[in-house]
């Protein structure tokens, strides 16, 4: 493995990824090549339904591509993962119900084999807000304390890679909005490598340093969008000509040419 201080290198190359077989096969992604740059966060926008998350499920190794191949730093996605150097966030916050939020962190460290860290796990949930909820359990959070659980769950094992597949999409539009603002500047802290799903092109260009937009099934990438704005992102910056000028660029690049690419030639 090459060690880093910014986190690793993800190479996609030539990935493609079908279900079935036959007449009933389905291409979910076709021949696709992406790069994420170590230490930045990448965001994937694109149509419902046309392979952002099973792009980052093999990214993560929960899934494996039908062609092509990933590698991190030069190793595949299972050596990484079973390294616990790899930590997935889903819209389903998934804690487990009769743990404490703070048992819920000890118990990621411990499926990663690494060393319990009460100093660490205290420090992160003052982070995320969650100072004081130590010992509730996840019932007695709203749907925003769970995500931010959720979200210092994933950095308590310090991952070196961070994927993210619509974090904030079951919570209301405010406290979504707070969340983008506060936790990237946590992850952006550590020497991670961050890959974001996302159906929000606001929340895209609030939290990324690039967007790769796909086009609808099979997923191929219809442009590439640098986020040139600075960090960290503030609330003021949404209503910026340069913030407003970027979404409105994404929102070309899935309106007509996302449209154009699913046209065969």
């Amino acid at each position: 493995m090459i060690a880093t201080t910014e986190g690793p290198r993800v190479e996609v190359i030539g990935v493609g990824k079908q279900y079935g077989s036959g007449a009933r096969a389905v291409d979910a992604i076709a021949s696709l090549d992406l790069q994420l740059r170590p230490g930045t966060t990448t965001a994937l926008v694109g149509p419902s339904g046309c392979g952002k998350s099973t792009l980052l499920r093999i990214i993560a190794g929960l899934d494996h591509p039908t062609s092509g191949a990933i590698t991190i730093d030069g190793e595949t996605p299972d050596v990484y993962r079973a390294r616990g150097d790899i930590a997935v966030a889903f819209q389903d916050p998934a804690l487990l119900p009769w743990r404490s939020i703070e048992s819920n962190l000890a118990l990621a460290l411990k499926l990663t084999r690494r060393p319990n860290d009460p100093e660490r796990i205290a420090h992160l949930l003052k982070l995320v807000g969650l100072e004081g909820f130590e010992k509730s359990r996840p019932a007695q959070l709203s749907g925003g304390m769970r995500q931010r659980a959720a979200i210092a769950r994933c950095l308590v094992t310090q991952p070196r890679l961070l994927l993210l597949d619509e974090p904030f999409g079951a919570v209301d539009e405010l406290t979504r909005r707070r969340l983008n603002l506060e936790l990237p500047t946590i992850w952006q802290h550590q020497p991670t490598t961050t890959l974001l799903v996302t159906h929000s092109i606001t929340e895209a260009v609030l939290l990324s340093d690039e967007i790769i937009v796909l086009s609808p099934r099979p997923a191929r990438i219809v442009a590439r969008v640098e986020v040139d704005i600075e960090k960290p992102r503030r609330a003021d910056q949404l209503t910026s000509p340069a913030f407003i000028d970027l979404v409105a660029r994404v929102e070309h690049h899935l309106g007509i040419d996302a449209a154009q690419a699913a046209i065969p030639a």
